[in-house]
């Protein structure tokens, strides 16, 4: 079984500047729940029990979301409207770690950083940015496939040739609905030169066996280390398999895809979905000639 996760939230979130000058990217709130909150629930639905968060200088409110606030917990009781904080009290009895990454040195590095609190188990890597919507949680679903195979695996969704260059690209084999075995990976092919239009998601179940391959990665693109550098060498020394998983992505890590992933989640809730269509009704009739 699967039972620790790593967020890696050290980064800086320059996509989204100014706004991220001194918020966190993960605490942008989609209606009235940060991106982070979002990631912890699909891991806390999934079965995990430990949440291992890679944070930087500036993250503080990180730490702080999910730990509790007597004098606002006490206000809220007084007030009755407890009810506010449901969606962060079952986190106050989990074990969470907070480590810091000093310095902008990459994603594979972050990771790297979560090797004593992981451990000589099989652990999960979930990405903020890219919030899944799922009739299962897909760390869940991830973790079925695991089980069965006990391989690394990659979350996986299909793009069009011109978004390849965007993300990192797999290729390789089906070898049961849904799922393939990586032969080919690589980050961020040059236009034209992607070797599939399978692109990596961010959700990974990795082995320990990453960290030895992760101390050994040099700087890669963007000087800072990757993790795809590491998991090609690992490809090459073990069966890795990637996963298109079920469910719907937004990307809450752009200007754009963040606007698209605060409509559609608005448009899934009862409070807030027949304002949403309502004002999206007015756009259109705004825009009609």
């Amino acid at each position: 079984m699967v039972r620790k996760v790593v967020f890696p939230v050290a980064g800086l979130g320059t996509r989204m500047l100014p706004v991220t000058k001194e918020i966190p990217k993960e605490m942008l709130p989609v209606i009235d729940k940060p991106l982070i909150q979002y990631a912890a629930e699909e891991a806390l639905a999934s079965g995990f029990e430990e949440f291992i968060f890679i944070t930087s200088k500036g993250k503080e409110a990180i730490r702080k979301h999910f730990t509790p606030n007597a004098e606002l917990e006490e206000l809220l009781r007084k007030r009755g409207k407890e009810r506010l904080l449901a969606g962060v009290r079952p986190f106050y009895e989990k074990k969470l770690v907070f480590l810091q990454q000093h310095g902008a040195e990459g994603f594979g590095h972050a990771v790297l950083l979560a090797e004593d609190a992981v451990g000589d188990e099989p652990f999960a890597v979930i990405l903020p940015d890219d919030l899944i919507m799922a009739e299962d949680p897909v760390l869940a679903q991830m973790a079925a496939v695991y089980e069965k195979y006990r391989s690394p695996l990659i979350a996986f969704q299909r793009v069009t040739e011109a978004e390849t260059a965007r993300y990192g690209i797999a290729a390789g084999p089906m070898i049961a609905e849904n799922i393939f075995e990586i032969r080919e990976l690589v980050e961020k092919p040059p236009a034209g030169r992607a070797p599939s239009n399978y692109a990596v998601i961010g959700r990974y179940i990795l082995t320990p066996d990453i960290f030895p391959l992760l101390r050994k990665t040099g700087n890669g693109a963007g000087g800072e280390i990757q993790l795809t550098d590491a998991l090609v060498g690992l490809a090459r020394t073990r069966r890795m398999l990637g996963y298109f998983f079920s469910g719907r992505r937004f990307d809450a890590g752009t200007p754009a895809g963040y606007v698209e992933t605060v409509i559609h989640a608005a448009l899934q809730r009862e409070d807030t979905r027949d304002a949403v269509r309502s004002v999206l009704q007015d756009v259109r009739n705004d825009e009609a000639p």
